[in-house]
């Protein structure tokens, strides 16, 4: 291994059952370096990890690191930990109930004794050295989530690790807490610790990293420094576009009249997972936001439908003022919410067709006023054949159907209740061509017809076509909005990084 190499991956693959995951990949970190790994969703940064980690095994490759005579045998996290690889993941898996030095040395003593006096001493020390503000027998839930992040990377560090994997640490912090722990890791980068950062902010890569990986579709698509990668020109390696040559897609265009009567109008709408944003939408309108995954945008609009816990702002529909605290609220008033994870919080696997698509109306009534079976029947005809819904029966469970399929009950789900405004987060993901054609076509007639629409696709190309006004997203704040002219994927990109200019 080179000098000032602590870690290569060479070649790496990893398939799962008809999905390459990992497709040659090479990953290079050097001693005392910050290195973001960076890619969209399903770019493979996960399962680099993880096969880094132990928790997967690779299919083929290899790894070196400094101190292992020839290839790196990682068959577990016990192991990656043992040779000094350690990760600190978003979720914070330490224990709250116990102190801080518990917490820190917990699981390595040997023997029936534990000296835990010595342990608290020697948690101090490195606490002091680290310039981490906790104390050694203080109770962990207690402290600050940026506290907690970096005890965990504290017992990392004492463990004598030479790789410290950062998965996601800032995505609960506030702006201070980041900046502390950003100095913690400035720190550990001048005592020769190499780090891995794996983070959907791209104003804290260019804050804290000295080089970026960046992985598409479970490919290297390369390595660069920092200072010689402009933002937007990451944007672009992300997104998989060229930006001497951002051909233009052919729009299908917004064919309906927009209305100059707000549907939805929000002030200062916060919730507990994203910052204060303003928003408006107008009759037969399709608007969208807009932004790298991690942006926002998924929480903004649910803290439109009420999904999230709402903790300020005020909302006026169809020009009244309204509270909106709970999804229930929503539709009530008229709007409608198809959410990114259908597997989760869309389909209820068991249930029939049928069942699935008459869920919303029936709440919206209220369970003292049930649907009649004669209705309901034909309720899911009428919706089946609207929509082309590919199933045996209106009684077959709606786990049986295609991803699309899915997809397409929960759509007719919320057009049943005649929603004003309708909400479609990622309504495309993972179906094929031919289905998303379907649904975009289908969101520019509702809107023909009068509907308004925020549509949310990590697909620019999608936005482009289906919507008239974007909202454009970073680092949860709302950062530019786009129409007319602006419409395209170069200015697109520009304002996610930044508004930067590229090179000529």
């Amino acid at each position: 291994m080179e000098d000032g190499i602590v870690l290569t991956m060479r070649g790496i693959c990893k398939a799962f059952p008809g999905v390459k995951a990992l497709n040659n990949v090479d990953f290079t970190l050097r001693k005392g370096e910050i290195h973001a790994l960076m890619g969209e969703n399903g770019a493979g940064k996960s399962t680099l990890i993880k096969v880094l980690t132990g928790v997967y095994e690779k299919d083929a490759g290899s790894i070196a690191i400094e101190g292992c005579d020839g290839e790196a045998k990682i068959h577990s996290p016990q192991q990656a930990q043992d040779i000094g690889i350690s990760t600190v993941y978003q979720e914070i898996t330490l224990c709250p109930n116990l102190t801080v030095a518990e917490n820190m040395f917990i699981g390595r003593g040997k023997g029936a004794i534990v000296h835990w006096k010595e342990y608290e001493k020697r948690a101090d020390e490195i606490l002091k050295s680290l310039g981490i503000p906790a104390r050694a027998n203080q109770e962990l839930s207690r402290c600050s989530l940026a506290v907690q992040q970096m005890v965990a990377i504290a017992r990392a560090v004492d463990m004598n690790c030479k790789v410290l994997i950062l998965d996601e640490p800032t995505s609960s912090l506030d702006d201070k807490e980041v900046a502390r722990l950003f100095q913690l890791m400035r720190d550990l980068k001048a005592k020769g610790v190499g780090i891995i950062f794996v983070t959907h902010f791209l104003e804290q890569v260019y804050q804290v990293s000295d080089r970026i990986t960046v992985l598409r579709n479970g490919e290297l698509v390369g390595e660069y420094e920092v200072e010689k990668l402009p933002q937007v020109e990451l944007v672009a390696k992300m997104m998989g576009k060229s930006l001497d040559d951002l051909a233009e897609l052919e729009r299908i265009g917004q064919k309906g009249a927009v209305s100059d009567n707000c549907v939805y109008e929000a002030a200062a709408l916060s919730s507990s997972e994203c910052r204060p944003f303003d928003f408006h939408i107008r009759g037969g309108e399709v608007n969208g936001f807009t932004g790298l995954l991690g942006s926002g945008r998924s929480e903004s609009v649910r803290a439109i439908f009420g999904a999230d816990r709402v903790t300020g702002g005020k909302v006026r529909v169809r020009g009244k003022d309204v509270r909106i605290n709970k999804p229930h609220d929503a539709m009530k008033n008229g709007i409608g919410y198809l959410p990114e994870d259908r597997k989760r919080d869309g389909i209820i696997a068991d249930l029939s067709v049928r069942d699935n698509i008459i869920l919303a109306l029936q709440v919206i009534q209220g369970m003292n006023h049930p649907i009649s079976r004669a209705k309901a029947e034909a309720f899911a005809d009428e919706y089946i054949a609207a929509l082309q819904i590919k199933t045996a029966s209106q009684d077959t469970p709606i786990k049986s159907l295609s991803g699309g399929n899915q997809q397409k009950v929960i759509l007719a789900r919320w057009l049943l209740t005649h929603p004003q405004y309708l909400i479609l987060d990622e309504p495309t993901r993972g179906i094929d061509v031919g289905t998303k054609a379907e649904i975009q076509k289908l969101v520019l007639k509702l809107a023909e017809e009068g509907m308004s629409i925020t549509f949310i696709s990590s697909e620019v190309e999608e936005m482009l076509r289906t919507c008239s006004r974007l909202i454009v997203m970073r680092d949860r704040k709302i950062v530019g909005e786009l129409s007319g002219d602006d419409l395209t994927q170069a200015q697109v990109m520009k304002t996610i990084a930044g508004g930067e200019q590229t090179d000529e």
